[in-house]
């Protein structure tokens, strides 16, 4: 990905987050956008908390975030990035499809997620975004996602 890390140059709060994207808790996945660029890229943060709901059953004793979750937190991050366009506002983006998805380490309770979506095509309401999440700067997740924006 091209993403340069920066500071927090155009910052979203979560109350900001919740007026471009629908997702409510507990599917809220994304805590802040710490920078973007609306119809380009995001980079959002996710802190893992024990009180997540999902860890009551994944897995008792040794929780980890589920995979698809880390997925469906990149979505979200992408989907700030595609809906803050002014175009898009009201609109929800939905899954197309998801490619050369990869695990490469367990996330667990304390861990801190950086988010990193950047949009690689876009042809009318479809496109398609690279992503991948990383803890304390090394890649835990990557995955192509495509998406319809409706």
């Amino acid at each position: 990905m091209n993403i340069v890390e920066r500071e927090e140059k155009n910052p979203l709060t979560a109350e900001e987050i919740a007026n471009i994207i629908p997702h409510r808790y507990p599917f809220a996945l994304v805590d802040r956008i710490i920078d973007h660029e609306p119809g380009v890229w995001a980079v959002g943060r996710k802190c893992v908390s024990m009180d997540e709901p999902f860890f009551q059953g994944h897995f008792p004793g040794k929780p980890i975030m589920p995979g698809v979750l880390i997925i469906e937190a990149l979505a979200q991050t992408g989907a700030v990035a595609a809906l803050a366009l002014p175009e898009n506002r009201g609109k929800i983006a939905l899954f197309g499809g998801i490619k050369n998805a990869r695990f490469k380490r367990p996330v667990t309770p304390g861990d801190v997620l950086e988010l990193r979506c950047e949009m690689v095509r876009c042809k009318g309401p479809v496109g398609v975004a690279e992503a991948e999440a990383l803890v304390d700067g090394v890649v835990v997740t990557k995955a192509e996602i495509t998406f319809s924006i409706i």
